[in-house]
């Protein structure tokens, strides 16, 4: 192996369930496991109500089979991207080469139960996890010769997308409702305000400012970022209601149950949230309290593509909302919507910020979006944006 001493060595695959394990097709094998990360730059900066951000990062792992395949995952996050690489450079990797590509759940279960699973079942460990399976099921579909959402039985149909990139926080009103008009200007119908200023009588000025402006037609929805408690929601929620907000988005800290529960419970407006719930046995937890009713799970925080597909069919099971929150500027989520057998209309988070780092884009057309054609997930960056972005000193690569 190349690049570094792993400290992992000592725990090693032998430490784990499944130590003994099969290859396989020896082309589906894993020689190397590459990490880096990009920070592309934003064309403006934008705020909501617990980050102030002027670059998206995108955290890379790229594995390599011996057939000379490279499958490519990817993360989306504000900070510290050598975090994620810090988990799968010294920890995952020793896991991974020499192993067969080709077995997804059995080195999902390999990697989840890793002794770094009890630093972490949640957060920089779980993304981790997350980046490996969405390269493994990039790997999986390109040796198919498929679109990703071809090999999990989706429909060719485009999918319906509401626009996220407006509407920001750090915006005057003024500003905000120019922000918000033009994009129903460009065609969207779907459209979402970011909410939770330190006064929510500033907010119900604005989401009524907003309304007044795009009319009764377009559907708008309002995102707090968990800067709510219970007392605060209770006394915007009529105002919310009377704009007629499709969903509240994260009104509570992500691991406040309760609070979700029973402001579901007293409102006829539809609760939404995921973004910062982890892992299925949470999403579940969510789902039996009736907690929320639009699931936002993300396959970058969820374990990766294993686990999305787990909490979408719990989701399409209740007859609820899945709307994935897109950590992944939607590259890895345009082939997943759309995926589980549901009456509820599938339905994608339109962020464009990273566009220019993949070999593939995503094409919107009248708001909604097309299906990839390429073999894969999407995924694969563009050299010449590695090239232009990437961030030094984040990652190393390891080889068997």
């Amino acid at each position: 192996m190349t690049d570094q001493t792993s400290p992992s060595s000592a725990v090693g695959l032998l430490s784990v369930p499944g130590a003994d394990l099969r290859r396989g097709d020896d082309g589906a094998v894993i020689t190397s496991v590459e990490t880096y990360a990009l920070a592309v730059p934003l064309k403006r900066p934008i705020a909501d109500s617990t980050a102030a951000m002027a670059h998206w990062t995108v955290p890379v792992v790229e594995i390599r089979t011996a057939d000379g395949r490279v499958g490519t995952g990817i993360s989306g996050i504000h900070c510290a991207p050598e975090l994620l690489s810090g988990v799968i450079d010294p920890y995952y990797a020793d896991a991974l080469l020499g192993t067969d590509s080709e077995d997804v759940l059995g080195t999902w279960k390999r990697l989840y139960w890793l002794p770094t699973h009890w630093m972490g079942r949640s957060g920089v460990v779980h993304m981790a996890l997350a980046m490996v399976d969405i390269a493994l099921w990039d790997l999986a579909a390109q040796r198919a010769g498929k679109p990703l959402w071809q090999l999990l039985g989706g429909t060719p149909d485009s999918i319906e997308a509401y626009n996220t990139d407006g509407g920001w926080l750090n915006l005057g009103d003024a500003d905000l409702v120019r922000d918000v008009t033009a994009l129903v200007d460009q065609g969207w119908s779907r459209v979402k305000v970011k909410v939770g200023r330190t006064d929510w009588r500033e907010d119900a000025r604005r989401v009524r400012a907003v309304r007044r402006a795009i009319g009764d037609d377009v559907t708008l929805m309002c995102d707090a970022n968990q800067r709510w408690d219970l007392s605060t929601a209770n006394r915007i929620m009529p105002v919310l209601e009377e704009v007629a907000m499709d969903w509240v988005e994260e009104p509570f800290h992500a691991d406040d149950l309760r609070s979700h529960a029973r402001l579901q419970a007293s409102t006829r407006l539809d609760v939404a949230a995921g973004e910062s719930i982890y892992s299925y046995h949470q999403f579940a937890s969510f789902l039996e309290a009736d907690a929320i009713r639009v699931v936002q799970a993300d396959v970058t925080r969820v374990g990766g593509v294993t686990e999305w597909l787990q909490i979408a069919a719990q989701t399409a099971a209740r007859g609820l909302r899945l709307a994935p929150h897109a950590g992944d500027m939607m590259q890895v989520h345009q082939h997943l919507a759309g995926t589980v057998l549901s009456e509820v209309p599938p339905l994608v988070e339109f962020i464009p910020w990273t566009q220019q780092a993949f070999v593939e884009r995503s094409t919107v057309r009248e708001g909604f979006l097309e299906r990839p054609q390429a073999p894969g997930a999407s995924t694969a960056i563009d050299p010449a944006a590695r090239a232009r972005w990437q961030i030094a000193g984040v990652g190393s690569t390891r080889t068997l």
